[in-house]
C-alpha cells in the first residue's frame, strides 16, 4: 500500500529569529522542500509578534504544509526570557492554527532523540544529521536546522518510526508502555 507524501512544516520559535523547515515524508523517505528564518527585527513586543505571526502565515500560504510541528519551550534561568519565548511560540502556533494545520509539539529532547538517537546531542550534531538525512549540500542555518529537525521528528512519529503502538512520552523521552 503506497501512501501520498505528507508535507510537514517544522518551527523553531524565537522572538528575534524563528526558524522554519518544510519537508515531505513518504514512508521512510524524507525530502527537503525549504527552510529559512523569520526575523522580527526591532520594535515593540506587539510589533515583533505581528511580524512572526505574519511570517509563519506566509510560509504556510506559500509551501502549503499539511501538518505542523513546533518545539516546546524549555524553562530558562531567566523568567523574562522564558515569557518572551512563550509569547513568540504563541504567535507561531496562532499562525499555524489560523492556517488550519494540526499542530504537534515536541520537546528538544524528543527532537534530538528522533534525529540523532541521543536526547542530549549537541546542536552541531543535530545540524549535521539534518544535513545527512535530507541530503543537503551544506549545513542549514542553526534556527532552520532546528526547525527541520522538528519536522523530521514529526515525520518519524507520523509514520511510526519514533512513537509506535505501545510507546508513550515520559519526561520528554519515548518509552515502552
Amino acid at each position: 500500500m503506497e501512501f501520498s507524501p505528507i508535507r510537514i512544516l517544522g518551527i523553531d520559535p524565537g522572538l528575534r529569529t524563528t526558524g522554519f523547515g518544510v519537508i515531505e515524508a513518504q514512508g521512510q523517505s524524507r525530502v527537503y522542500v525549504a527552510s529559512g528564518c523569520i526575523r522580527s527585527g526591532e520594535g515593540s513586543l506587539p510589533e515583533r509578534l505581528h511580524v512572526l505571526l505574519k511570517g509563519v502565515r506566509e510560509v504556510c500560504d506559500h509551501y502549503r504544509p499539511q501538518q505542523a510541528a513546533i518545539e516546546q519551550v524549555f524553562v530558562n534561568v531567566n523568567p523574562q526570557s522564558t515569557l518572551l519565548l512563550g509569547q513568540a511560540r504563541g504567535a507561531a502556533i496562532s499562525a499555524l492554527v489560523l492556517a488550519g494545520l494540526p499542530v504537534a509539539e515536541y520537546t528538544a529532547l524528543q527532537v534530538k532523540q528522533a534525529v540523532v538517537g541521543n536526547g542530549h546531542a549537541a546542536k552541531e550534531q543535530v545540524s549535521h544529521m539534518v544535513q545527512r538525512l535530507l541530503s543537503l549540500n551544506g549545513e542549514p542555518q542553526a534556527d532552520a536546522a532546528d526547525a527541520l529537525a522538528c519536522a523530521l521528528a514529526h515525520a518519524s512519529h507520523a509514520t511510526g518510526g519514533l512513537a509506535t503502538v505501545g510507546m508513550k512520552s515520559r519526561r520528554g523521552r519515548w518509552v515502552s508502555l
